[in-house]
């Protein structure tokens, strides 16, 4: 696993962000933890946030040139974030955002920033990705820029979730609009799954079973350790 995955996680816990305890999902799912990317509210908080997306931008897409756009109002902090942490590696990448509401004064319209132009290729930065209806509703504002294509989209977290089937909402949005949704990170509870205890700076990795009943996990932060349940696809390349 990537060295800035480890950091990542640790970033979202100490940042308040990433919360362990008995929580319902908006799919109604039971989970042991919950993500608000609301308590990314300082200036060094959100730099940093911007430094993980431009390092997973950089392991999928490498120097590919985009347009990075941040839907309002979570996406808005995140796209400025982050192309100022492409920039600093060498990537200058053009970024923009919408309106809730459309302006109709001064210069008017629904969106703020770089306007894409025909063949550019533009990156969707959200949050979290839950059932997939934010980059939908996303791709339906996009719309109205000819010509542009969306190549890919990036989210802090996978949560796993169930999209509208059986499929996690990734897959479905991937396939639905053709192209690939990734995550900094993912999150999933699952029959097999790996531990990550991280305490004082060091990281050592188990493998366990779980039952379904998520309840039976317990989940210890004290003493500067903290445990993180992680898929094995994450931890291994």
């Amino acid at each position: 696993m990537q060295n800035y995955k480890h950091e990542f996680i640790e970033f979202l816990e100490s940042a308040g962000v990433l919360k362990f305890g008995d929580f319902t999902a908006k799919s109604g799912r039971r989970i042991p933890y919950f993500i608000n990317a609301g308590e990314i509210k300082t200036g060094g908080r959100i730099r940093k946030l911007g430094e993980f997306y431009a390092k997973a931008y950089f392991e999928k897409l490498g120097d590919k040139r985009a347009v990075l756009y941040g839907p309002a109002y979570k996406g808005i902090p995140i796209a400025v974030s982050a192309a100022s942490a492409l920039s600093e590696n060498g990537l200058d990448v053009p970024f923009f955002f919408n309106r809730k509401e459309e302006k109709d004064h001064g210069e008017g319209g629904v969106f703020v920033g770089y306007k894409p132009t025909a063949g550019e290729e533009i990156v969707i930065v959200e949050d979290v990705i839950t059932a997939g209806t934010a980059i939908r509703e996303s791709m339906a504002i996009l719309s109205s820029l000819e010509g542009a294509k969306v190549a890919a989209a990036f989210v802090m977290v996978d949560r796993c979730e169930k999209g509208r089937g059986e499929r996690s909402a990734m897959a479905e949005v991937g396939e639905e609009f053709g192209f690939p949704v990734y995550s900094v990170v993912n999150l999933h509870i699952g029959a097999s799954t790996f531990i990550i205890v991280i305490q004082l700076h060091q990281t050592m990795i188990y493998r366990a079973k779980f039952t379904d009943n998520i309840r039976n996990i317990l989940f210890i932060r004290q003493c500067n350790m903290c445990i993180v349940l992680l898929p094995r696809s994450v931890l291994i390349e």
